[in-house]
């Protein structure tokens, strides 16, 4: 069964690695989306604007949430390309191949060569890696940061140990920087899961890992030294409607420990301990059902006999699945993080298939698992009705047709062919994402929709005004004017009259309520395009679900 693998077949991995790349820049210039990802973008263009990359601030405030790194990097950018879509989104889209280089690295060193390029298309085609490329959040830069590091943790049970504990300190300490501390999981998982279920007591009662944490506390000082000085230098400001908070405790405890005991001051939340299993099926397409499988399979071989098996991707795996699913803070993007670990699991797991019926099933299973997909993009069309403003670069589905059948004529694809003509269905799939599902979408994204029409129609520059609330960022973003925001009670922040204010319609009625003279210029359809709903993306009942957001001139 191994012949699908020799080295003269790998020309088709190259291939379909080399089209996943560039799938994951079909969402580029796609606008950005809120409320996370324009959050992120807004308070990375302030950074950039401002050249104050100790401070963050949304909306005009005080903002402890994340840690800076990522604003770091998309600050970089900004300054260097401009204030951009595609110069947002790029970074992370780079982060996503760092974690491809680095899931090839680990698996190559671990098994071989084609389980390694194995790994990095499963990894690339995965669709919520395609998703977290076109909406950037924090997860991209997380995962290529957990993939270097641990790659660089496991060259260091060799020999020459202090250069590579140096390089995954580094790495490990951007994660941190990136996410909190809870960022180590996964990494320490991975590590620590291979030498305790080995019982490698001489590697795990290492100095080395001593050197690795004093590292790691070395290289997130500029986070700890950002946060003291915006923080608690200043217990005055009010921070979760309450003053003396500290950054630094914010940082090791509430923004981590917080969430997962849901004490903490940033949301509460139920967990279901089921959430992400269930979450794995959508999230991990096409490879999700082989994943499941892969698990399985790699128990029943290596329970008996773990010191024959590689543990870095189980322990890893099933590490941070235990901890984010006890925990009572739970989103669907947080597992993207340990699909290079899925990803190395099923490319072992196919590569040592030998029985003929295993290869049948699991090609029956892939086709119905496209079946699904593809009905499920036929259902969007039908009922979603995308407009025809997509049709300029719908020929662009035709080439994930053309390769596909290309790769099903070939005869040197060998036995497990279903697997690229699986990705040819994903491209298709994506490609028709990017192209006509999310620029309609965005269409209801009132806010930066608002900021693009004001851009081309305030020729008086205007102040532009925007009370503020949490789904606003897109508009702060894409405004080329500076955004005044303020809340019900702050009027005295509000700019000299005239100037424009955007707004929901409920809002502005109850301003001209109150005695402000106002000039409706535009109404914009407003839905939460992140939590779409059966009744939006049918076209015949949208209506019924929109609410309108208006620009009006205040005089």
């Amino acid at each position: 069964m191994q012949e699908a693998f020799s080295d003269h077949k790998n020309k088709w991995l190259y291939i379909f690695i080399g089209l996943a790349a560039l799938l994951n820049f079909s969402g580029l210039f796609i606008t950005i989306m809120g409320p996370d990802a324009a959050l992120y973008a807004s308070i990375s263009r302030t950074m950039a604007e401002h050249n104050d990359f100790v401070n963050l601030y949304a909306q005009g405030t005080d903002w402890l949430d994340k840690p800076h790194f990522p604003f770091w990097v998309t600050a970089v950018f900004f300054k260097v390309f401009g204030v951009t879509t595609w110069a947002y989104k790029l970074p992370g889209i780079l982060f996503h191949l760092l974690a491809a280089f680095f899931t090839y690295k680990l698996a190559k060193d671990l098994y071989n060569k084609q389980i390694a390029l194995w790994s990095v298309l499963f990894l690339l085609t995965a669709e919520h890696i395609v998703i977290n490329s076109m909406d950037v959040r924090a997860e991209p830069f997380l995962t290529g940061l957990i993939m270097a590091s641990v790659y660089y943790f496991h060259k260091s049970l060799g020999r020459g140990w202090f250069l590579y504990i140096l390089l995954a300190s580094i790495f490990a300490a951007c994660a941190v920087m990136t996410k909190g501390i809870f960022a180590l999981i996964p990494i320490g998982g991975a590590v620590a899961g291979e030498l305790l279920i080995k019982k490698n007591w001489a590697m795990v009662f290492s100095l080395r890992w001593i050197v690795a944490v004093i590292f790691i506390l070395l290289f997130i000082i500029p986070e700890l030294y950002t946060l003291y000085a915006q923080f608690d230098l200043h217990p005055e400001k009010i921070i979760f409607g309450r003053t003396g908070v500290s950054g630094i405790k914010f940082f090791f405890w509430d923004s981590q420990f917080g969430r997962f005991f849901n004490t903490g001051p940033i949301k509460k939340a139920n967990g279901d301990i089921t959430f992400f299993l269930h979450t794995i099926l959508w999230a991990y397409l096409p490879w999700s059902l082989l994943f499941y499988t892969a698990i399985y399979q790699f128990f029943r071989k290596n329970f008996k006999q773990p010191l024959k098996a590689e543990w870095y991707a189980i322990s890893g795996t099933l590490l941070t699945l235990l901890v984010f699913s006890v925990s009572k803070f739970q989103l669907p993007f947080y597992i993207a993080i340990v699909f290079p670990f899925f990803s190395i699991l099923c490319a072992q797991y196919i590569y040592h298939i030998q029985q003929v019926d295993s290869v049948k099933i699991i090609r029956t299973v892939q086709w119905v698992v496209c079946g699904i997909m593809l009905l499920l993009i036929g259902l969007i069309q039908y009922f979603f009705r995308p407009d025809g403003t997509y049709i300029s670069g719908i020929w662009l589905l035709l080439v994930p047709v053309l390769v596909f059948i290309i790769v099903s004529i070939a005869k040197d694809t060998g036995r497990f062919k279903i697997f690229y003509q699986v990705c040819c269905v994903v491209f298709f799939v994506n490609l028709y994402l990017t192209l006509a599902y999310f620029p309609n979408v965005l269409k209801y994204q009132a806010d930066s929709e608002a900021a693009f029409w004001i851009n081309a129609h305030n020729k008086e520059h205007l102040p532009v005004v925007q009370p503020r609330f949490i789904f606003g960022y897109p508009f702060a973003f894409y405004s080329l004017a500076s955004v005044h925001c303020f809340r019900e009670g702050e009027e005295r922040l509000l700019p000299k009259k005239p100037y424009l204010l955007y707004g929901e319609k409920t809002f502005i009625d109850a301003m001209e309520a109150g005695g402000y003279k106002i000039n409706r210029l535009k109404n914009f359809s407003y839905f939460r395009i992140t939590k779409v709903t059966g009744k939006f993306l049918n076209h015949n009942t949208r209506e019924q679900v929109l609410t309108t957001n208006q620009v009006v001139l205040i005089d």
